[in-house]
């Protein structure tokens, strides 16, 4: 009797400790990537605007139009089926009828990426911005996103890591603004639907990688000079 209370209690004591670790050890917060929709979300992001260049070139504008909805939302209608989240698809389709309301009330196809090269133009002049206020978005937004705080601000070296980051970004969303806007006031609709697609995600990856050579170096040397603990940093 006295060995089997021994075992219950022991065992009830592991199912504490085990409930206790599980409450303490936070949830996985999902990447960039994954609120994106993974590697398909990427994909399906562009098949709107290809889409809607096909149909323009093939059948006009309306044709165009009503395509790159249908496009936005069967893919949708594809993740629901599939029970994925559907966060991607629902902002995807927003853009994509505001768009098309502005290219259905103008009457002119380019301005189907109107929206977009205004917001490259502002993502642009918000990086520089930041880095010329001593706030580099790279580091505001990588650090709060994964706890650390605003430890990096105090070390020269660090803040000069995500001012590279920062500038990159800039770089990138002002190559899309001056790209985009030569093909808008061109009106070449079909080059405007390519550098959308090539200057996309696949750009924006590269500047990502900044990113995360920036955190890494930057948290190394936050490690050395003590500004972050030595493990699980």
């Amino acid at each position: 009797m006295t060995t089997m209370k021994t075992v219950s209690f022991l065992e009830t004591e592991s199912d504490t400790q085990a409930a206790q670790t599980a409450q303490t050890v936070p949830p996985k917060r999902p990447s960039a990537l994954e609120q994106a929709g993974g590697t398909e979300g990427i994909i399906y992001s562009s098949l709107p605007a290809v889409a809607f260049v096909v149909a323009n070139s093939a059948a006009g504008l309306k044709v165009a139009v009503f395509a790159a909805l249908g496009v936005a939302v069967a893919i949708g209608v594809l993740r629901l089926a599939r029970k994925e989240s559907l966060q991607p698809a629902i902002g995807g389709v927003f853009g994509v009828a505001v768009a098309a309301g502005i290219v259905w009330f103008t009457g002119s196809a380019k301005d189907y990426f109107l929206i977009g090269i205004w917001a490259s133009l502002g993502g642009a002049v918000l990086f520089l911005a930041s880095v010329l206020a001593r706030w580099p978005l790279a580091g505001v937004i990588w650090n709060g996103a994964t706890g650390k705080g605003n430890a990096w601000r105090a070390d020269k070296r660090s803040r000069l890591y995500y001012d590279i980051a920062t500038l990159v970004l800039a770089a990138v969303f002002g190559a899309r603004f001056a790209v985009q806007q030569y093909f808008y006031a061109t009106d070449q609709v079909g080059s405007l639907g390519a550098a959308k697609i090539a200057m996309g995600f696949p750009l924006l990856a590269v500047a990502f990688l900044v990113v995360a050579w920036a955190a890494r170096n930057s948290n190394k040397r936050l490690k050395a000079i003590g500004l972050l603990p030595a493990k699980g940093a």
